[in-house]
């Protein structure tokens, strides 16, 4: 299904889509999509960062164990053998990535399931003052320091405070610089795999296109292919027909 311009309707019309998306990539994920160890929560909080969506390792408390992930029960691809098909920007390295420790909040396991992964669907809020990009690129910056791999969706076209949307925000921020996308693509999605060094894998997108698929990081070496487009299409069905008429008709007029 095509993306939205969701510049047309309330915020609390987006919040409402949004819930019922983050819903979405829940159900998929824990559907078979992740292996077996390896579980999704929607909006838990880990420490200061609250993202939509959590990728979790199962902890095993009888023998104080973390089971670690092998690739021998299916569910994920490995990137020694299947390069994720998003367009690999840059690496950074971990000096760059340090020095912004001062600046940034530490994230703090809350439970005994090691978290390894995050997952957040930018809303208005984000990015509605330039206050608001620095929380938001604050707060993904100690996540990845804190090694958890993070996939960032932006629906919501650049300002002045983000010029190349939320993706390229936190990636400026940890020295990889800025993300040129086409002037007609003004959505962007990225994910951030954490490593020896930082990975960061971008698809530039527009109202009208269909939302690109991404890789999940759940391990270094390991990770799934977010269904976006799916998931996307599955929380649309549910939007009020009131409010599908105001995105859809508006469309059709402009094109």
């Amino acid at each position: 299904m095509p993306a939205h311009d969701w510049t047309r309707v309330t915020a609390g019309t987006f919040q409402d889509f949004h819930l019922a998306w983050i819903a979405e990539l829940r159900r998929a994920l824990n559907g078979g999509l992740l292996p077996r160890d390896y579980y999704a929560q929607a909006e838990q909080r880990a420490s200061e960062f609250e993202s939509d969506l959590l990728a979790l390792e199962r902890h095993d408390e009888e023998t104080d164990a973390v089971h670690e992930y092998t690739g021998s029960d299916g569910g994920g691809a490995a990137v020694a053998t299947a390069r994720p098909k998003a367009h690999l920007v840059g690496e950074v390295d971990e000096a760059s990535l340090y020095a912004l420790k001062r600046r940034t909040v530490t994230i703090r396991h809350a439970t005994n399931d090691r978290i390894v992964a995050l997952l957040e669907i930018a809303s208005p809020g984000n990015k509605d003052r330039p206050q608001s990009v620095q929380r938001f690129v604050d707060k993904a910056v100690a996540a990845l320091q804190s090694g958890y791999h993070l996939v960032v969706v932006d629906l919501f076209p650049p300002r002045d405070s983000d010029p190349a949307g939320l993706g390229s925000a936190v990636w400026e921020a940890i020295g990889g610089g800025r993300l040129t996308h086409p002037a007609a693509q003004r959505l962007s999605a990225a994910a951030f795999r954490v490593a020896d060094r930082v990975s960061c894998y971008a698809e530039p997108f527009a109202p009208g296109e269909i939302v690109p698929e991404l890789p999940l990081f759940y391990d270094p070496d390991w990770y799934v292919n977010l269904p976006l487009d799916a998931t996307y299409a599955a929380a649309y069905a549910g939007v009020p027909r009131r409010w599908k008429r105001v995105i859809e008709e508006t469309a059709a007029a402009e094109g």
